[in-house]
C-alpha cells in the first residue's frame, strides 16, 4: 500500500508519500513543486504513480498556499510571484536537510519536477545546487529574464507599473541569478526532460522548446535531455505527461 505522511521542516508543510514498507528506507528521492494557486494535495496522483515505482515523493507547499495560504488578494500573490520561486528554491535545501538528517536519501539519488510555476523552480533549482541528479519541467521554463518581461509587458497592457522602476531593475537583477538560460554550464549533462503543450497560453510554449534545442547541443549524451510537445494542449497536465514523467524518473533515478 501507498502512505501518505503529513510533516512539516523550518515551517514548511509538505506530505510524504511512500510505500508503506518503505517508510524508513533510503530512497530515490523526488521533489515535486506545484504551480500557482495549487496546492500540494493536487499532485498526489502522479506521487503515487512514482511511489509505486519505489520512489519517496515529497510535496511541499509553497508561500501563500495550501496550508500556507494568508488573507491576501490575489494581485497581491502576483505580484509575489518571483519572491515565491526564489523561496521555493531556498527552502529546498531545508528539506533536503531533513531527509538526509533521517537517513532517507539512498546514494544522494534527489530529483526534481514541478508544474507551471513549479516547473520555474526546478529551473532555477539547477542554477543553484549541483546535488540535483535529475530533473523534470512541466510546461514550466528556464527562461526566467524573458518570461518575466513578457508578464511586466501583460501588467503594463491593462495597469500602470505598481512599484518603482528602479524597483523593477532590481527584482530583474535577481531572477538572473536563477536564470538557467544564462548559465547553462550549471546542466552538467543532468537528465533534464520537458513536457510542454504548443497551445499553452500561460507560460508559452517556445520559451522552453527553443532553450531545450539550445541546451541540447551541449549535452554530449543526447539521451539525457529530452522535450515532448503535446500539439493542441493548453496550460493543464495531461496523462501522458504524468505517464512519461514517471518513465523518466524511472529510467533516471533508480
Amino acid at each position: 500500500m501507498i502512505g501518505i505522511y503529513k510533516k512539516e521542516t523550518a515551517n514548511i508543510p509538505y506530505l510524504v508519500v511512500v510505500k508503506n514498507t518503505n517508510e524508513f528506507k533510503a530512497l530515490p528521492t523526488i521533489i515535486y513543486s506545484h504551480g500557482f494557486t495549487s496546492a500540494k494535495e493536487h499532485n498526489l496522483p502522479l506521487a503515487y504513480l512514482l511511489a509505486e515505482q519505489g520512489f519517496r515523493v515529497i510535496l511541499p507547499d509553497s508561500k501563500y498556499h495550501g496550508e500556507r495560504e494568508e488573507d491576501i488578494s490575489n494581485f497581491k500573490r502576483e505580484l509575489s510571484f518571483w519572491n515565491i520561486i526564489t523561496q521555493n528554491v531556498e527552502e529546498l535545501k531545508f528539506i533536503k536537510e531533513e531527509l538526509e538528517g533521517d537517513g532517507l536519501i539512498l546514494n544522494q539519488k534527489i530529483g526534481l519536477a514541478g508544474t507551471s510555476m513549479g516547473g520555474i523552480t526546478t529551473t532555477a533549482a539547477l542554477t543553484q545546487y549541483p546535488w540535483i541528479s535529475t530533473a523534470a519541467v512541466l510546461m514550466g521554463t528556464p527562461k526566467l529574464t524573458e518570461y518575466a518581461n513578457l508578464l511586466v509587458d501583460e501588467i503594463v497592457k491593462k495597469q500602470k507599473l505598481p512599484m518603482p522602476e528602479e524597483e523593477i531593475e532590481r527584482a530583474f537583477e535577481q531572477i538572473k541569478k536563477y536564470d538557467l538560460s544564462l548559465q547553462m554550464d550549471k546542466l552538467n549533462e543532468r537528465p533534464l526532460m520537458f513536457w510542454h503543450g504548443d497551445k499553452d497560453s500561460v507560460v508559452p510554449f517556445r520559451l522552453s522548446y527553443s532553450f531545450y534545442r539550445e541546451a541540447k547541443g551541449k549535452y554530449k549524451n543526447k539521451k539525457n535531455i529530452k522535450f515532448l510537445k503535446e500539439v493542441n494542449r493548453d496550460h493543464k497536465v495531461s496523462r501522458f505527461a504524468i505517464l512519461e514523467t514517471v518513465k523518466w524518473f524511472k529510467t533516471h533515478l533508480i
